[in-house]
């Protein structure tokens, strides 16, 4: 382990265009825009694996014999003492994905947390429908025009709400972020702007004239909210923050979103809830073991996280990243040395107030007579119970909060917060 790893949950915790997809702003954003020195809170991080991660190969449960008799080419090496080859165990049953090491220190200081079996209860294995389930929060729904996401943003207190509140780095607003409280969806921080020809640079002197003016109740909407995020993230500096305490972020697309959620955090601009993609996760074919195609997704996922840990230092006692995917893969491998849409996986929760080094969750078992419809890993951890978990204890918003509409929260809590 390096010396650099940051050994103990104290120590670790001291340590393009714009794209306006979506703002549906109230009208006196400027008001509370000038609230943005004073906006730190506590952040949520969501970052969706789209195709449906191999959760047995990310979260290797070793010490059930099934896992092995299931997988003869593509499971993962058990853990050796002394080996980089094998799994990096956890407690003696599970074990992390060998490419996904970067993350053991966070694990060895408590600040990460794995839950297992973990999906929806929906049956459908077919991706776009199971994403949008996950999104909409509704499994079996299709009639919900919103997303969870979107829900909590409006929740959310608004007293301190700036345009920032909700922001998903990339090209598109998600499904999850879609609603009433309005979210950005942006590509590039340094490209944060608003500019084409001359009518538009006519327009913006027109929006700012109305401002200085005082006449706010004009301005509403799509338009306003664009020219008040850029004006406060240029104030803020947030696109000229380096990525902090040695934080090196891989390359590539999921990185760099990664550091641009960090810059906006440590911006202080009112980031309340991030979302980023990340897609290449379903391995039909080809899929690998200790390397591979799914090997070298993990290890940037896993490179990512631990230099966003790292980058934000103390502030990640402020933050939680939760990890989702539409569901997992089946227990045995295919004739294409791949796995096959499956039903539960597992999902990552990192942070400040997480309840780490643990895996949470019933294990199911995966002898042919525990499996789902005898091919998959059983669902025993309802996705909404964890995401209902993680924004009530995490974010703060009301167990009534209608997150989950149709869903009541019953038995016992993930565990997962502290």
């Amino acid at each position: 382990m390096r010396a650099t790893a940051l050994l103990t949950r104290r120590a670790l915790l001291k340590s393009g265009a714009c794209a306006l997809a979506a703002v549906a702003a109230p009208p006196r954003f400027l008001a509370r825009a000038a609230a943005a020195a004073d906006a730190r809170g506590k952040v949520l991080v969501a970052i969706f694996q789209r195709g449906a991660v191999d959760g047995l190969s990310m979260v290797v449960p070793h010490g059930d014999p099934a896992y092995y008799g299931a997988r003869s080419s593509i499971a993962i090496a058990r853990p050796r003492a002394g080996e980089a080859r094998g799994a990096v165990d956890l407690d003696g049953f599970f074990a992390l994905h060998p490419a996904l090491a970067a993350l053991e220190p966070l694990w060895t200081a408590r600040a990460l947390a794995l839950v297992h079996a973990c999906g929806s209860p929906s049956t459908t294995r077919s991706h776009f429908d199971a994403q949008d389930y996950m999104e909409s929060g509704t499994p079996g729904v299709k009639s919900i025009p919103d997303g969870w996401l979107g829900r909590a943003a409006g929740a959310l207190p608004t007293e301190r709400a700036t345009p920032f509140r909700a922001v998903a780095v990339g090209p598109r607003l998600p499904r999850s972020l879609r609603g009433d409280a309005g979210a950005l969806a942006l590509s590039s921080l340094e490209r944060f702007d608003v500019r084409a020809g001359a009518e538009t640079s006519r327009a913006r002197r027109g929006f700012e004239s109305l401002y200085d003016d005082g006449v706010h109740d004009l301005l509403h909407g799509a338009g306003r909210a664009t020219f008040e995020a850029v004006k406060l993230l240029k104030s803020a500096g947030a696109a000229q923050l380096a990525p902090a305490n040695g934080a090196d972020y891989p390359r590539g697309r999921f990185g760099e979103a990664l550091r641009q959620v960090a810059q906006l955090i440590r911006a202080d601009v009112g980031l309340r809830i991030g979302f980023v993609d990340v897609d290449g996760w379903d391995t039909h074919v080809g899929q690998g073991g200790e390397q591979g195609q799914l090997a070298n997704r993990l290890r940037e996922l896993g490179g990512g996280l631990a230099a966003f840990a790292r980058d934000l230092g103390d502030r990640l006692s402020d933050v939680v990243v939760l990890t989702m995917s539409e569901f997992g893969r089946t227990v045995a491998e295919n004739g294409n040395r791949g796995t096959d849409h499956g039903h539960a996986t597992a999902m990552l929760v990192l942070g400040g107030a997480v309840r780490g080094g643990r895996v949470h969750g019933r294990w199911p078992g995966l002898a042919p007579e525990q499996r789902f419809e005898g091919r998959d890993l059983a669902v025993t951890t309802d996705f909404r119970a964890l995401f209902h978990e993680v924004t009530t204890r995490h974010l703060g918003l009301p167990a009534t909060a209608p997150l989950f509409p149709g869903w009541t929260p019953g038995g016992p809590p993930v565990g997962v917060m502290v």
